[in-house]
This record gives structure tokens, C-alpha cells and sequence, in this order.
């Protein structure tokens, strides 16, 4: 019975110490960024807005102070993708998985955009990462997740 309480305890001090990590994850920006950088809240305004070009023009001036931001990256990314200029958008997104290999958004946007050349191959390794980053369901692996099951549906 002892065994068990000491047993029970470790393993609810584990848990305990685990979730916190499962959700502190950084998929977006870090808190306080924005604040920080004009030109990055103003792209984040003109993402908002859907104006990509003017966003891509404030995010490339942010990356130029900061250029290891893996959040500016993944955001040059997903401007370029918008512009439909992929191989911008992969490059900026590979650099973003570069920096932090955990970023999730920088996976599911990548996924997708590797589904827009028509090339599953590369969307599901993405999709892999994503399953083995996400110890608990997230967003982003549900969306490309739906996104590749759309892309087979349509084949």
C-alpha cells in the first residue's frame, strides 16, 4: 500500500511537471514583440488586413534588425505564400524550422504550402513532425491534418 502512494505521488509530480511545457510551446509570436518593433505590429496589421505585400515589406525590415526571429521568418513565410511566391515562402519557412524546430505554425504553413506545388511527400513530413512536436493535440496538427486529408480527397 506504501509502494502505491509513493508511486502514485511520483507519477502526479511528473504530470504536474510536464503539462506546463506541453502548452508553453511558442507557435507565434513572442508576448511583448509587437510592442517592441513597429514594423512587426505593422505587418501583423497588414496580415490582418490580407495586404501581403505591404506585411512582406514591414516583416523584411523587422527580420533585418532581428533575423533569428523564427516567428518573423515563419510571417515572411506566410506573406510570400499569400503573394504566391513559394519558393520565397519555403526558404522563409525553413528558416523559421531552422531557428526553432518546434515551431508548429512554421510545420502546418509549410505543409500546406508543400500541398499547393502538389507535392504530398514533403506535406506529410511536416505532418510527421507535427505528431511528434504535438505531445497534445494542437491546432496546427489538425490543420494539416484536414488540409492533406482535402488534398487526397481531391486525387
Amino acid at each position: 500500500m506504501r509502494r502505491a502512494k509513493a508511486v502514485a505521488s511520483c507519477l502526479l509530480l511528473c504530470l504536474s511537471s510536464w503539462a506546463p511545457c506541453a502548452t508553453a510551446e511558442p507557435t507565434e509570436d513572442t508576448p511583448g514583440a509587437a510592442e517592441r518593433d513597429a514594423d512587426y505590429a505593422a505587418g501583423k496589421a497588414a496580415v490582418e488586413k490580407k495586404q501581403w505585400r505591404l506585411a512582406s515589406s514591414h516583416f523584411q525590415k523587422a527580420a533585418a534588425r532581428d533575423p533569428d526571429s523564427a516567428d518573423l521568418q515563419n510571417y515572411l513565410g506566410y506573406s510570400y505564400r499569400n503573394l504566391k511566391q513559394m519558393d520565397l515562402a519555403i526558404k522563409h519557412y525553413q528558416r523559421a524550422i531552422e531557428l526553432n524546430p518546434r515551431h508548429r505554425g512554421a510545420h502546418e504553413y509549410i505543409g500546406e504550402t508543400y500541398l499547393m506545388l502538389n507535392d504530398l511527400p514533403n506535406a506529410e513530413k511536416h505532418l510527421l513532425e507535427l505528431r511528434r512536436i504535438c505531445l497534445l493535440p494542437c491546432e496546427e496538427l489538425g490543420d494539416l491534418e484536414a488540409a492533406i486529408a482535402r488534398y487526397r480527397a481531391r486525387r
